[in-house]
């Protein structure tokens, strides 16, 4: 039998391990049902009309990071006596900003369909308009269930309704192989949703309680969101970017092999991310806290790179025989977009770390910093070729994030060194 220390035993024991591994077995098993669907999108599908529905999610993606408004964090974040005034305030903002989000991603719809001649895609963009409508009544009781460690359930509820988008998504592409199979499921799941995290956490605003200012709580609040936004434009603006350089068909060539190459490490970093920031926010600042980050991290590091590696090398032999033979010239690219769940999850852990000390402005510099680079070097590789283009963002992305991590790591020296850096190190 094999032998394990009773350290390493007590550490697999922790709830932050505990967490994770709910999160990652159901995100694993929502990215299992998301790889039949990509499987069935492949051969029901052909890359113009994937690329029609690439255009419409891409956009959808970019415009759905705004209903981050930041709040969530403050909630989880919130002390016990502030606790019920943040919810009853963000309860408030949630009502307002969301149909505001609905009425800007409306109004996209109609450039797109009007102003560049995409009516299709448009006209998705326009009925996806209505997740916004659900997404208010549920967000309390989601952050609430994320402040109170109840992680397995808000994980159970994602993966549930992912894994009905997909099966959905599978259903509609075999009956009905249009770019509409892919996009109604994620509007008909939206209630379910809604359904499953009210009954899992109840409530209820408490009158008495009062609100928070709502002045500090937006301050934060709008570093968070134009992080998220920068964020969102890094990781789907590339595809609008794509499309108008080499067309549909290209676009949909490359929106499969950013599935099939990052999409599944990418869900488990998010995951991580996740589950890691509520534990940060729950430690005691300063030494505690550091430790608990360099802890996971490391553990996570390690983890990811054995999973990545795994991928990378095994490419040219799963994608043609899973995938079917026509995706085949798509190994390289797959291989390559592969690569950026590196600075992924260094911006991963980068953010979690800032925002955990409510400093969030580091973290909005460097998706800054690292959009527009990773932009700017993707058109600038799209001029030579697709697969050049591909690798032009993944180094712009390494460029930033490396870099911004070794800061993070030589200011937190100094802070432990000399609590006079204290403040400036986040």
């Amino acid at each position: 039998m094999l032998y394990m220390p009773t350290h390493i035993k007590s550490l697999f024991k922790h709830p932050f391990f505990t967490a994770m591994l709910a999160y990652g077995s159901l995100e694993l098993a929502a990215r299992i049902f998301r790889l039949f669907t990509v499987i069935v999108m492949a051969w029901q599908m052909t890359p113009e009309y994937l690329g029609v529905a690439a255009l419409s999610l891409s956009c959808f993606e970019i415009i759905r990071v705004l209903a981050n408004i930041g709040v969530g964090q403050q909630i989880i974040a919130a002390s016990d006596q502030q606790l019920e005034a943040t919810c009853n305030s963000g309860h408030i903002i949630f009502w307002i900003w969301l149909p505001l989000v609905a009425i800007v991603q409306s109004i996209v719809a109609l450039i797109l369909w009007f102003g560049f001649g995409q009516a299709l895609a448009g006209q998705m963009l326009m009925a996806l308009s209505a997740v916004y409508i659900f997404m208010p009544g549920g967000l309390i009781s989601c952050f609430r269930l994320m402040r109170d460690k109840k992680l397995k359930t808000t994980a159970r509820i994602s993966a549930q309704q992912t894994i009905a988008d997909h099966i959905l998504t599978a259903i509609l592409l075999l009956i009905w192989p249009s770019p509409w199979a892919i996009v109604l499921p994620k509007l008909i799941t939206a209630p379910l949703w809604l359904i499953w995290m009210r009954n899992a956490y109840i409530w209820q605003r408490v009158a008495s309680a009062g609100q928070v200012p709502m002045r500090p709580l937006l301050g934060f609040s709008i570093k968070v969101l134009s992080s998220d936004v920068m964020l969102a434009a890094r990781s789907h603006c590339d595809k609008l970017i794509i499309g108008a350089c080499f067309g549909m068909g290209a676009l949909g060539t490359y929106y499969f092999a950013f599935n099939a190459g990052i999409s599944i490490m990418g869900s488990l970093i998010a995951a991580f991310g996740t589950v890691l920031y509520p534990h940060l926010c729950a430690a005691p600042q300063g030494a505690e806290r550091l430790a608990i980050l360099k802890r996971y991290a490391g553990l996570g590091a390690a983890a990811f790179a054995i999973m990545l590696t795994a991928q990378i090398l095994l490419a040219p032999i799963y994608v043609p025989l899973v995938f079917g033979a026509k995706w085949a010239m798509a190994v390289p690219l797959i291989m390559i977009l592969a690569l950026a769940a590196i600075p992924t999850f260094i911006a991963t852990i980068i953010m979690v770390w800032t925002r955990s000390a409510n400093r969030p402005g580091f973290d909005l510099i460097l998706s800054t910093i690292s959009s527009i680079a990773a932009l700017s070097a993707l058109y600038l590789g799209s001029l030579i070729s697709l697969e050049m283009a591909a690798a032009s963002w993944v180094l712009a992305l390494l460029a930033t994030s490396i870099p911004a991590g070794l800061i993070l790591i030589i200011r937190q020296s100094a802070q432990q060194r000399n609590p006079i850096f204290q403040g400036v190190a986040s």
